[in-house]
């Protein structure tokens, strides 16, 4: 991996962050003495798609909120992400508008009660479609890592599923497991 490449953990992006903070991307960029940013796309409601109806354990094409963010690293675009939430926990609320929203939507949902307590993630390498490829600004020959997270509270109930698109040649996904 050279320069331009990216190591990405995920827990900064799952846990809530300190009253008055900024969000983990920008925080965990600068970190690393590099400069993170987002563009909000669009957020509102839509039906969800059939992969983000499973996950969430509701109808394919049940309204669902969604954010749909480019993720910038050193201002070149490091991330496609969409962010789904079940309406009755975004309807209404900064999630469901293209403003940004102090200390994350992580924080935001803990601040409503909806704290996540389990994560799971599957990762595949695939070949993007045309608009993928080209929000991403990657070869027309050049894979995507596809990672699809799925975030549960204490009580089993999906608050947030996620699907991100990440060019693959510059992109190395590190997980930290502790058992016990």
């Amino acid at each position: 991996m050279g320069a331009s490449s990216w190591i990405s953990t995920s827990l900064p992006y799952l846990t809530p962050q300190e009253k008055g903070r900024g969000d983990a991307w920008a925080a965990e960029a600068a970190a690393q003495g590099r400069r993170g940013a987002q563009r909000i796309l669009h957020a509102g409601e839509t039906p969800a798609p059939a992969e983000i109806a499973a996950l969430l354990g509701i109808t394919e094409g049940e309204p669902v909120v969604v954010r749909r963010r480019l993720i910038l690293l050193d201002e070149r675009p490091n991330e496609l992400t969409d962010t789904y939430y079940p309406l009755a926990i975004a309807q209404g609320t900064a999630l469901a508008r293209t403003g940004r929203i102090r200390g994350g939507a992580v924080s935001l949902l803990a601040e409503l009660g909806h704290v996540g307590v389990l994560v799971t993630e599957d990762v595949v390498a695939a070949m993007p479609d045309e608009e993928e490829r080209r929000m991403l600004e990657t070869a027309p020959d050049e894979p995507v890592l596809r990672l699809t997270r799925l975030t549960v509270d204490r009580d089993d109930r999906p608050v947030q599923a996620d699907r991100m698109v990440m060019p693959a040649q510059r992109q190395s996904l590190r997980y930290q497991i502790r058992i016990g």
